[in-house]
């Protein structure tokens, strides 16, 4: 007789954090209807269309699917190391694989100019041997989003990996299945929704990147400006147009969570 009592009890939260987290959810909600009373709705279509957005949307585009498609490439098979093959230094190597997640983008570029900048450590004798240079070029700005968007799927795919219980991949080694096999026939299809949720997670923060590509690739229109650089230096000349780039990536950022939010919070 006292359950439904008990249950609404707890159901009902004390005041002050009803206040609190109200002020916390302002925190978010505000700064977005900012932007909606900013923007110039008569004007955004023209604004979306003009060549510095189009530029920096293709850029970008063309930046963050190939950023992706490396970090699946690469990022893949890191995770299965770190998750299923113990050796020494592994949890160093997780550290700093996982790194770019809590440093500064800035610095992270700085990293990457003197590592493999024209005078870096690898990318000076890399463009005297074959005159390839990365900073100021699309290789650039794609090896930049690479190195901050990565982890993403690495930690995401690496968690799902330790979840996964090892006997059905012990039992498909038994049966006669080649390691390559097991990898494909089992266990990626046991983490797929978690591959697929670091890729989506991994393609958005590629996209927005900002500190890292114009730190290491510069910010010059048509060949390394992406949509936050345009929105960067739309701020100083064309506010307009810097709230309509804004506006779309707000959108696109939204679309990744609604994408996501099965797999992150459940069904409600």
């Amino acid at each position: 007789m006292t359950r439904p009592t008990s249950r609404r009890a707890r159901s009902r939260p004390p005041l002050p954090w009803i206040v609190l987290g109200a002020l916390g959810a302002a925190l978010f909600v505000v700064p977005l209807l900012g932007l909606l009373a900013r923007t110039p709705w008569s004007e955004l279509t023209t604004l979306l269309g003009g060549p510095v957005v189009v530029d920096a949307l293709r850029l970008s585009a063309a930046a963050s699917v190939s950023a992706t498609l490396i970090s699946a490439v690469l990022g893949i098979p890191l995770a299965w190391l770190l998750a299923r093959v113990p050796f020494p230094g592994r949890g160093l190597v997780r550290g700093i694989v996982t790194l770019p997640l809590v440093l500064p983008p800035v610095v992270g570029g700085a990293a990457l100019l003197f590592a493999l900048g024209r005078r870096g450590v690898i990318g000076g004798p890399l463009a005297d041997a074959t005159g390839l240079v990365l900073p100021f070029s699309l290789w650039g700005v794609i090896l930049a989003t690479t190195f901050v968007s990565m982890p993403f799927l690495v930690i995401t795919v690496e968690g799902a990996l330790r979840s996964v219980d090892p006997r059905y991949e012990d039992a498909a080694a038994t049966l006669g299945a080649r390691p390559w096999t097991v990898i494909r026939r089992v266990t990626l299809p046991l983490v797929a929704p978690s591959v697929v949720s670091g890729l989506v997670l991994t393609w958005a923060r590629a996209f927005g990147e900002f500190g890292a590509t114009v730190t290491f690739a510069g910010n010059l229109q048509g060949r390394t400006q992406t949509m936050p650089l345009a929105v960067f230096v739309a701020l100083e000349s064309d506010r307009d147009t810097a709230v309509a780039i804004s506006l779309l990536m707000v959108g696109v950022a939204l679309l990744v969570l609604v994408l996501l939010r099965d797999r992150w919070w459940g069904r409600p």
